[in-house]
């Protein structure tokens, strides 16, 4: 595995290197001070993770990071950092690990074996898939995007072709009746205008579908419409699936459930502001919080405190007034007897429950907080 250090503290890089070098299969190809170094050098070389600082001069690294995905690039980011204020940004990128210095080189061992681990998977599995692996991926958690193995992110048409997609994509198959679609997507344009920018939206999403090997996905008669994705990978259907076949989360499918969470990259569709769809972006997202809150105990069951407290800061992020991962997230910090965390969280979310609702965090809650505190002050 190919590795790149970004730190601007060069006594930094030797300490990983050191680490590094004690991990077979790991080689450092190139350690930077500045994100345009690092930058001009993956411009023309290959890597597999980066390990970068996030406060560095000139350019921070989430902001990095941010410029790497947009170009499409899937390296793994591991975040080193000696503040842990910048966790849910990292996420925001899809950071693969958020390691808060100083820390352990155990911390750092597991980290680069899981990664090895995937990379080996995905070998072993590489001739076998490539025969049916999807030639289309239409993402819909935290964006509306399809793309192409030949072309890449593919360009939308119109904002309108890209809303008639979406609709579609959560019939499932089914047929959708005109009337309905204008309703929905057109709606408070006078009839017959909506029925002609109806009828050449869907021309440009068939064209867009066409060029990219779905020729035919679209159908269409007089009355209805209807979009067959049997030969795309759809992540919002992979994730539902996922959540179904994941109804207990334990040591035995802990792996595989980190990867289902990390496909959930935001709420369904993210930014865009479909109102036809706000029941099913308040249904998943609910899908997502209890599929994420089975994780997160799973992973304390496990001993594993500190990823644990990793997804439940983002998922707090995502409800902070969910006191379910409220609790979760007082006793992973409880685990780390971590007290300043813990009363930090508890004010924190009791302000804005204040603030938002006019009332007080619950007796059980309460309670709990109360109890943590009498472990924390036992233990001492």
């Amino acid at each position: 595995m190919r590795v790149v250090l970004l730190d601007d503290e060069k006594a930094m890089h030797l300490i990983m290197k050191r680490m590094l070098a004690k991990i077979e299969g790991v080689e450092v190809v190139g350690s930077f001070t500045n994100a345009a170094s690092a930058e001009a050098f993956l411009s023309g070389n290959e890597a597999d993770m980066i390990f970068m600082d996030i406060n560095m001069p000139r350019e921070n690294g989430v902001a990095f990071a941010q410029r790497l995905r947009e170009s499409g690039r899937e390296i793994k980011l591991v975040f080193v950092t000696s503040h842990t204020e910048y966790a849910l940004s990292a996420f925001d990128v899809y950071a693969y690990d958020y390691m808060v210095k100083p820390f352990e080189p155990e911390r750092l061992q597991h980290t680069v074996r899981r990664a090895l681990a995937e990379a080996r998977g995905g070998r072993e599995e590489a001739a076998g898939a490539a025969a049916s692996e999807p030639r289309v991926h239409i993402n819909c958690l935290g964006r509306l995007e399809i793309r192409s193995v030949r072309q890449g992110l593919v360009k939308w048409k119109s904002s309108k072709s890209a809303e008639l997609c979406a609709y579609l994509i959560l019939q499932r198959g089914s047929l959708v009746s005109r009337a309905r679609l204008i309703e929905d997507i057109f709606g408070g344009m006078p009839r017959k205008n909506a029925e002609v920018y109806l009828n050449t939206t869907a021309y440009q999403l068939r064209k867009l579908l066409d060029a990219i090997g779905m020729k035919e996905s679209l159908h269409s008669d007089a009355n209805h419409y209807a979009l067959n994705l049997s030969p795309a990978q759809v992540d919002l259907h992979l994730f539902e699936a996922g959540c179904r076949e994941l109804a207990v989360v334990d040591q035995t499918n802990l792996d595989r459930a980190t990867e289902l969470e990390r496909t959930y990259v935001g709420n369904l569709f993210g930014d865009l502001d479909y109102p036809w769809a706000w029941s099913e972006i308040e249904r998943i997202s609910q899908m997502y919080a209890a599929f994420a809150q089975r994780l997160s105990l799973a992973l304390m069951n496990a001993g594993d405190s500190q990823r644990a407290i990793r997804l439940l800061a983002k998922l707090a992020a995502h409800n902070e007034l969910d006191e379910e991962t409220v609790k979760l997230y007082m006793q992973a910090l409880a685990m780390q007897h971590n007290r300043e965390a813990l009363t930090r969280l508890y004010a924190r979310y009791a302000d804005t429950l204040q603030e938002e609702m006019g009332v007080r965090p619950s007796v059980e809650l309460s309670r709990l907080y109360a109890s943590l505190l009498a472990e924390l002050d036992a233990a001492e």
